[in-house]
């Protein structure tokens, strides 16, 4: 794997901002687009540039922060009370206009992917905040950098994720190169999120709705990576999104000739099996 802090902001920042609107995207995503004076500063790389979303505990309550020094700011955030303890979650930046907004502030948009429960109700602090969340209602951004870090002679990228990896695989195939070549295999809840990505013109992107199909998220991404061709010896990839997904594709490239050292994965979230 490649050095996680390498691209990270040796002094990551929190910006606050507050929300301008929401709106669908398709079945499985929201936009939430913020603002704020802050944002004005936020140096945005592109790619898979991602942050810590901090939320108040409730709709309403003030939003209570941990102090940031250096990179530190896991032991503040446990340090304080529960009850006001901010939700913390990690998101990818889907856009940023720098004085685009009302009073030229610079507006940021969030892709939040929406889940059900097994009761078919909407689930995830998140998610519910993303849907109900209204104009003004306060959040943080902590900066975390850019994740995807190919080696200079990458001869092929190969990406792979599901539907909580796609905004950052939009980000990474909207700004590669246009001599790039390789595929992309996106994994999503249902045809309707499937979006029209302009792409290097030698990088295959296959979407994968499940529309309905049996088994964990993932799961599609995953038969369909290893069905296809090995990669070459001198390519990067990533793949990221459910846990099983992430080290189950790691596991066949790795398998394939692949070295681990040009593989960047992640499991943002687990599924029970069962």
């Amino acid at each position: 794997m490649t050095n996680e802090l390498r691209r990270m902001p040796a002094e990551p920042r929190m910006f606050t901002a507050h929300v301008v609107r929401t709106r669908r995207l398709s079945p499985s995503f929201q936009r939430v687009t913020v603002a704020g004076p802050d944002l004005a500063d936020f140096e945005y790389q592109g790619l898979d540039h991602w942050f810590r979303l901090f939320l108040p505990t409730l709709p309403g309550r003030p939003l209570r922060l941990p102090r940031v020094e250096g990179r530190s700011w896991w032991q503040p955030y446990l340090d304080i009370p529960e009850d006001v303890r901010p939700h913390c979650s990690n998101y990818t930046v889907a856009a940023v206009r720098h004085g685009a907004g009302v009073d030229d502030l610079t507006e940021l948009d969030v892709d939040v992917v929406l889940h059900d429960d097994e009761a078919g109700e909407l689930c995830g602090a998140v998610a519910l905040w993303a849907t109900t969340c209204g104009p003004g209602d306060p959040l943080a951004l902590l900066d975390q950098g850019v994740l995807f870090d190919p080696p200079e002679d990458a001869g092929e990228v190969v990406l792979v994720g599901d539907e909580t990896g796609m905004p950052g695989l939009r980000g990474i195939v909207r700004d590669l190169p246009a001599g790039t070549r390789g595929r992309v295999l996106v994994e999503v809840p249902r045809s309707e999120d499937v979006e029209e990505w302009a792409a290097p013109e030698g990088l295959d992107v296959v979407w994968l709705p499940r529309d309905g199909r049996a088994g964990r998220p993932g799961e599609l991404a995953l038969a369909t990576l290893r069905e296809g061709p090995a990669p070459r010896p001198d390519a990067y990839a990533c793949v990221v999104g459910e846990s099983a997904l992430a080290t189950g594709g790691r596991r066949w490239l790795v398998g394939e000739g692949l070295s681990k050292e040009r593989i960047f994965f992640s499991g943002y979230y687990r599924v029970d099996a069962g």
